[in-house]
């Protein structure tokens, strides 16, 4: 049985290149070989040597001469991509680069995998960051939802609103309609309900934080014509916090690195996040999945309190046409926070058509 020759060591290269001394601007033709442990260079009867340890053998660059580094300033420029790339596979330099050649060599494959990429980072921004941040939402620790929302109070009230104008006597009848929409719900949130004065920047408007805090504003009161549609803005809201939308959308806005530090309990980054929610809360509408999920629970409650979802219909169209009369609409108010308010006001009176039950 014949026994096969044992493989050969590639042969080292040998290439014609430009050779600067590093000393003087002079260019000399030179001849280039390679050995296992050193680059010889001979030209016009002089001859250096230097080790292959001591060359710097330059990334390529498309349209450009492939580029060696020498001791002492030193350079060779060549033309001969392909010696030098032998070269880089004999040393094993620039190996994670190969990639990068190829598709300089082949533009309409790099233009097809531009493409790709584009489309990937436009579905991981579409699906992918929605999805994690739900994930983050899901799992955060309530201790930190409370940090949340304590930091959250103090900053909204320094910057955005101001102490309520609403009689004692009217904020405990609503407080009490709301601590009993709040135990029907039941869950592991300490529901509370802040009045504050809005203003001109504000408005009317109700929103809330992560960790079951509720606020709502005078001018949202005033522009109720009863409770009913007050208590059916609160169950919308409370729907929001059931499923942490807040946790999710703050998660998609300061990225995933310091969401996955919340949810290890890192205080402080709770404390970083909380400087970020009011924005957020008060400029940045959920998505239409999430304002269905909460018109969904508004409305099954609505329903079963009162056989209908007009309360919360009737307040959203009053809102429609108070923020059409306006001249310079605020930036911060309900229906901003909330987008597609017609579509919103069809799918309610799509869930009073189409309950079966019998409201108590």
């Amino acid at each position: 049985m014949t026994t096969p020759p044992a493989p050969q060591p590639p042969v080292p290269p040998t290439f014609q290149a430009r050779y600067f001394d590093g000393l003087t601007s002079r260019e000399r033709v030179a001849s280039v070989h390679a050995t296992l442990t050193h680059l010889h260079v001979q030209s016009d009867g002089l001859e250096v040597s230097f080790a292959l340890n001591d060359v710097t053998i330059e990334p390529p660059l498309s349209g450009h001469r492939r580029v060696l580094k020498l001791p002492g300033r030193a350079r060779l420029e060549t033309d001969d991509d392909a010696a030098v790339s032998a070269l880089e596979r004999q040393l094993r330099r620039n190996t994670g680069l190969s990639l990068v050649r190829r598709l300089e060599a082949r533009p309409l494959v790099a233009l097809a995998s531009l493409v790709f990429m584009l489309l990937f980072l436009a579905g991981f921004v579409r699906y992918g960051l929605p999805a994690l941040a739900s994930g983050a939402a899901s799992v955060t620790p309530l201790a930190v939802l409370s940090t949340l929302d304590a930091e959250t109070v103090n900053a909204i009230d320094a910057r955005y609103l101001k102490p309520t104008h609403l009689s004692t006597a009217r904020q405990k009848a609503l407080t009490r309609e709301f601590a009993a929409m709040a135990k029907e719900q039941g869950g592991p949130y300490t529901y509370r309900l802040l009045f504050r004065d809005g203003g001109d920047l504000v408005g009317a408007n109700a929103f809330a934080l992560p960790g079951g805090t509720v606020f709502m504003t005078d001018q949202l009161v005033s522009l109720a014509r009863d409770d009913r549609e007050l208590l059916g803005v609160l169950a919308h809201e409370l729907g929001h916090v059931r499923h942490r939308h807040a946790m999710r959308q703050i998660y998609q806005s300061v990225g995933l690195t310091l969401a996955f530090s919340v949810v290890a309990g890192d205080v402080t980054s709770a404390a970083s996040v909380a400087a970020a929610v009011p924005a957020l809360l008060l400029t940045s509408g959920y998505s239409r999945e999430a304002e269905t999920q909460a018109d969904d629970d508004a409305g099954r409650w609505l329903m079963q309190r009162y056989g209908a979802t007009t309360p919360l219909q009737d307040i959203l169209r009053r809102l429609i046409e108070q923020d059409d009369d306006r001249p310079t609409s605020g930036v911060l108010d309900l229906l901003a926070s909330h987008p597609g308010e017609q579509q919103r006001l069809a799918h309610l009176r799509a869930i009073q058509k189409n309950w079966k039950t019998t409201a108590p």
